[in-house]
């Protein structure tokens, strides 16, 4: 595990954090005992998590790649970076666009290091990374890595995946707005919101999980997802499970009741 170039108080290994415990669950290598303790408990909660979490992650890619290849984004933002896991995000879109810059944002420094030393772009395109929190858009907007890499004058892609459930009310709302007032009409937010729609006892039972951990969630409805693209055309197919959102030909069968999120793709008219 690499951790230079933060100070030692910044860097918590004993204590599960949502990025690590992800890697985890996706097979990943870059996390600590507690985090595979956290993952191990959740799992046993509700064993169809690992599925769940591959979906997510599989919408991400499709989306960043309708973005790019059907509606010609070039840029993008990408808030709650976690881990690397390829694809990433920007070698998703460099594949379709090589000049295509991307800027990842998180808050944990053991991610934030291993994103600076594994993800380097294509020649022709840039990534750039902002130690920023979700909770503090200013702060990533104002960041010279965003200001230097990003032109406002054109079209953003924000990417929302995987974080909302731990933006808790009342805030919740507000810091999507916030992050989306800077950016120009014809951007576009694609964002993933966790549910305990399609299996209540046991995703609850994950989401207490998380709390007791020190990461409350809020699950939402789906009229309380819907609610977060307000006065944004929706990209068809609509709000979706996010297995269900413009899968690819060869995805393979999934079982609504292991899929805890909602995700969509809206455009920003003004």
């Amino acid at each position: 595990m690499l951790d230079q170039g933060y100070p030692a108080d910044r860097i918590d290994t004993g204590t599960a954090h949502s990025a690590r415990v992800y890697d985890y669950i996706l097979g990943g290598k870059d996390h600590y005992a507690v985090d595979r303790e956290a993952g191990d408990a959740m799992c046993r909660e509700w064993p169809a998590l690992p599925v769940h979490m591959r979906a997510n992650r599989k919408f991400m890619h499709r989306a960043a790649r309708y973005l790019a290849q059907e509606e010609g984004i070039g840029q993008f933002l990408d808030i709650g970076t976690g881990l690397p896991t390829s694809p990433n995000l920007h070698e998703v879109v460099q594949g379709i666009r090589p000049d295509a810059r991307a800027v990842y944002v998180d808050n944990d420094p053991i991610v934030l290091t291993h994103a600076r030393t594994l993800l380097t772009g294509s020649a022709e395109g840039r990534t750039a990374y902002v130690d920023a929190d979700m909770r503090d858009p200013e702060a990533i907007i104002g960041s010279a890595e965003f200001q230097e890499l990003l032109d406002l004058r054109k079209p953003v892609g924000l990417m929302i995946i995987g974080i909302l459930h731990f933006m808790l009310p009342p805030e919740d709302h507000s810091l999507v707005r916030r992050l989306l007032e800077p950016l120009p009409a014809g951007s576009f937010v694609a964002m993933t919101i966790g549910t305990a729609d399609f299996a209540p006892r046991e995703v609850n039972r994950v989401a207490d999980e998380y709390a007791s951990r020190g990461m409350p969630m809020k699950l939402r409805t789906r009229a309380e997802a819907e609610a977060f693209f307000a006065g944004m055309d929706l990209v068809a197919p609509g709000l979706t499970q996010v297995h269900h959102w413009r899968p690819d030909a060869d995805q393979e069968e999934v079982d609504d009741r292991d899929i805890a999120m909602y995700g969509a793709v809206a455009r920003k008219t003004a």
